[in-house]
């Protein structure tokens, strides 16, 4: 409990000095731009974010005490039909004739559309209890208060997944949008914010592992990882650690299963930690040539299905540096299997196996052939050569997907799920500590597989939020995305 005591006491300084150090910050950029100070300025914001964030997982623990021209039509988007309408009427404003002051008959109209804006809007909910009592006793009757997503907390479920939603999927940091809802009249000081973040991650928590459980129980799953700059405790510098992506999302093989993706963060990338998210994973792991999978596919239960993506974008690399007929014929070589798979794509995967086995495999045949006659008359250390060896050196799991129906031709799935992160990683510049990369890894779950799955992200966690409180842990997998996808389609409408 000390202990305990002195680290809560521990952060609170640390909060309380990064707070007076950005002022200071903020004070010397005024009247003068400087890139230097602002990148400062913008490291110290996101390492207190993390740690007001820490607050709210605190917070959220169980506590055992009590509680011009037109443009072509072609060229412009029609505005979605389920749009609310405002019709606006506009009647001439001459009662007779100008000309020859005879009457004027209706004749018709003209109707344009024009997009606009509505700001959202706060508002405060009263939830007003009314009480009863008995006229024979003293007994007295209430309405329960309802759930909160945070204990005592004022912000509704609305509210926090609007937060969330904007910091991790719109990539606005706290102290960003806290501005914002200034402007609107509604002033948000930061540090609530950072720990209502915090506990909803603590909230959530449940959630994201059932997500995982989801994903690892897959037949065949995408994996890459990307870099993140976190800031060092202590040191006032960043560090490198990685967030690792796993897909699970069979539709191009005509699965109905569910897709959902699961993200984690590591603070560095040694290859024990894919190894270790992968322990329990049998089936196809598609991914790039990282050596720190080779221990997951060592032990069988895992077979290795290269990407052609990542193979193509070596000789793309070199073509768009100096063309040559042999980047030429390469890339169309590999636009030909491409080809293949656009005649398989949302087919069953015993018909995928069967065009594959009938047209791709002897393309890849030739191709292989074509590469290693091409290898001796190039020098060793020349980027062709580099190129090639990167394919041959992998050529069996480049052929997996082949054998394997269910397998696709690339990790492209894997790759579009990081995008997300790397918009993030560009507005945010850094993680405020492992702790903040652990949270962002969390709400990229949520967040990624509500999109996966066609959901608004921000409808759904507003569900989630206002539900998941009070909701049996063992029956946690009523709350995944796609079993709750009705509710938000009737809620809406």
């Amino acid at each position: 409990m000390d202990q305990m005591t002195m680290a809560l006491a521990s952060r609170a300084l640390e909060v309380e000095q990064l707070k007076l150090l950005i002022a200071k910050l903020q004070r010397m950029h005024f009247g003068r731009k400087s890139e230097k100070i602002d990148r400062q300025i913008e490291k110290l914001e996101c390492r207190l974010e993390d740690l007001l964030a820490e607050e709210g997982v605190i917070d959220a623990q169980p506590s055992t005490t009590a509680p011009t021209p037109p443009r072509p039509p072609a060229t412009r988007p029609a505005l979605a039909p389920e749009l609310p309408r405002e019709d606006r009427i506009l009647d001439p404003a001459e009662q007779a004739c100008p000309d020859c002051g005879g009457d004027l008959k209706p004749l018709g109209e003209d109707i344009s559309e024009q997009l606009e804006i509505v700001t959202a809007a706060f508002k405060v909910i009263r939830h007003i209890r009314r009480k009863k009592a008995c006229a024979c006793c003293d007994c007295i009757v209430q309405a329960p208060a309802p759930s909160r997503p945070i204990l005592r907390g004022v912000a509704g479920p609305g509210l926090l997944a609007h937060i969330l939603v904007a910091k991790f999927a719109d990539h606005q940091p706290l102290y960003r949008q806290s501005i914002i809802y200034a402007r609107q009249g509604v002033e948000i000081d930061r540090s609530s914010m950072g720990r209502w973040v915090g506990a909803c991650s603590a909230l959530m928590a449940p959630l994201v592992d059932a997500l995982r459980r989801h994903v690892m129980a897959g037949t065949k799953l995408h994996a890459d990882d990307t870099p993140v700059p976190v800031l060092a405790a202590g040191k006032g510098q960043t560090k490198t650690g990685r967030l690792w992506t796993y897909v699970r999302d069979d539709r191009s093989a005509a699965s109905t299963v569910a897709p959902a993706v699961w993200f984690a963060y590591t603070p560095d990338r040694k290859g024990i930690h894919p190894q270790t998210h992968l322990a329990g994973f049998h089936g196809i792991l598609q991914a790039d040539a990282y050596a720190g999978f080779n221990a997951v596919y060592e032990t069988a239960r895992v077979q290795e299905a290269a990407c052609w993506a990542h193979t193509r974008r070596k000789f793309h690399d070199l073509h768009v540096v100096h063309p040559t007929a042999f980047t030429t014929e390469a890339l169309r070589r590999i636009g030909a299997l491409y080809e293949v798979e656009e005649l398989v794509r949302g087919k069953p995967p015993d018909m995928r196996r069967q065009v594959r086995q009938e047209q791709s495999l002897p393309l890849l045949a030739d191709f292989e052939t074509w590469l290693r006659t091409r290898l001796p008359t190039l020098s060793a250390k020349s980027d062709t050569t580099r190129a090639i060896n990167y394919a041959l050196n992998q050529w069996q799991a480049l052929l997996l997907y082949c054998d394997h129906g269910i397998a696709e031709i690339d990790n492209n799935a894997a790759e579009r799920s990081l995008r997300s992160v790397a918009l993030g990683r560009k507005n945010f510049l850094f993680m405020g500590a492992d702790s903040g990369g652990e949270r962002a890894a969390a709400m990229y779950t949520l967040i990624g597989t509500a999109k996966l799955n066609g959901i608004d992200p921000e409808a759904y966690l507003r569900h989630v939020l206002t539900h998941i409180a009070d909701h049996p842990i063992n029956r946690i997998n009523e709350l995944l995305p796609w079993v709750v996808q009705g509710k938000l389609a009737v809620a809406a409408d």
